[in-house]
């Protein structure tokens, strides 16, 4: 930590030196705040060494995930399994603690901590699930490890999304391979332990989905269309491309993607609606149709998506998506979204009409 103050400390004295002096002096007193503020973060997680020192050091327990636990690594008796989470900065912690409540072994250095670089302040709201079992087939226990997150500024604030990660055991201590994380997340295999165990332990993914360049290599990996919504359209600047909606199922999801395939089967565009929903509940319905009055077809999807409530409970949302043609390609709507909210009532006819009055189509008689 204290290498990485410097640099952080070096990186700004660098564009110090092109400010006026005062600014430049202003500057530098900021830096010295923000270097100090770190080194204190770091002295004061080093010093939590029972539980009674959890709330001294600037955290609170996540009592709702303390377990006990048998990691073979730390002996043949049970330990316990202890999250914290700093009350100021929200950056995630885990302790492993004996029956005294001595710490064994304790970590920040989680994904979840790695969401704003170069900062101390996290987006981490809590933890969302916990699960123990043997991931890479060495008899040792591993631990999952899914958090809630949530944005307070940027196109994403306000939104909640998950972050998983998985601790390694190995000679008594835990370890992150941080290319398994970076998978995870950014693969959207991170909305429950039942996803990652099945990468992480069975070698399953939906990588593929965003990395097939041809439609043969997405059937190849279990890509399955679904049916009564593939056909072919002639899109007026982009030639006649076949339309393949889809899903993999992994674990109890099912992840759905739609590519435009031309005729030499080469995807040559992909939409992702689905977005950080945890599976498609059902695809209520597509068309390729000009929504917008520019004589070009767009295409719009209607589709209920499930996923967990902040009590694990199953919730369901009727989404409507609409990618606009362009000469280059398509855009997604980001307007006709913030006018009207889809509900489980709504039809594809009835969006058509809808959506086309929105953009100032005469209503049909």
């Amino acid at each position: 930590m204290k290498k990485k103050c410097r640099l952080i400390f070096f990186t700004l004295c660098i564009c110090i030196w092109v400010l006026p002096a005062g600014k430049a002096l202003a500057q530098n007193e900021a830096i010295g705040l923000l270097v100090q503020r770190y080194e204190d973060y770091q002295e004061s997680f080093a010093g939590i060494e029972t539980v009674e020192d959890i709330e001294e050091s600037g955290y609170e327990k996540i009592e709702e995930h303390c377990f006990p636990v048998l990691l073979e690594g730390f002996g043949d008796e049970e330990v316990n399994f202890v999250p914290i989470l700093h009350r100021e900065y929200h950056r995630l912690a885990v302790l492993i603690t004996d029956s005294e409540g001595k710490v064994l072994y304790k970590t920040d250095q989680l994904e979840a901590n790695y969401r704003q670089l170069d900062q101390l302040e996290q987006p981490v709201k809590g933890l969302a699930a916990v699960s123990f079992q043997d991931l890479n087939h060495d008899g040792l226990t591993d631990i999952i490890l899914i958090v809630n997150c949530e944005n307070d500024t940027g196109e994403y604030a306000g939104k909640n999304y998950k972050i998983g990660d998985v601790l390694f055991q190995r000679d008594g201590q835990l370890y992150r391979d941080w290319r398994i994380s970076d998978k995870v997340n950014r693969f959207s295999m991170n909305k429950s332990a039942e996803l990652i165990a099945a990468y992480v332990r069975d070698g399953n993914s939906t990588e593929i989905l965003y990395t097939a360049t041809t439609l043969e290599e997405l059937l190849d990996n279990g890509f399955r269309i679904i049916e009564e919504q593939n056909y072919s359209r002639d899109f007026e600047k982009q030639g006649k491309l076949q339309v393949v909606p889809g899903i993999i199922r992994m674990a109890e999801y099912d992840v759905f993607m739609i590519y435009l395939v031309n005729a030499q089967g080469s995807i040559v565009w992909s939409f992702q609606p689905m977005e950080d929903y945890d599976n498609l509940y059902a695809l209520k319905g597509m068309t390729c149709r000009d929504m917008d009055g520019d004589g070009m077809k767009d295409i719009v999807v209607l589709a209920r998506y499930s996923y967990a409530g902040p009590e694990g409970e199953l919730l369901i949302d009727t989404k409507c998506d609409i990618y606009y043609q362009r000469t280059d390609g398509f855009e997604e709507d980001k307007e006709f979204e913030k006018s009207y909210q889809c509900t489980e009532k709504d039809t594809m006819a009835g969006l058509v009409e809808i959506i086309r009055e929105y953009w100032g189509w005469p209503k049909e008689e």
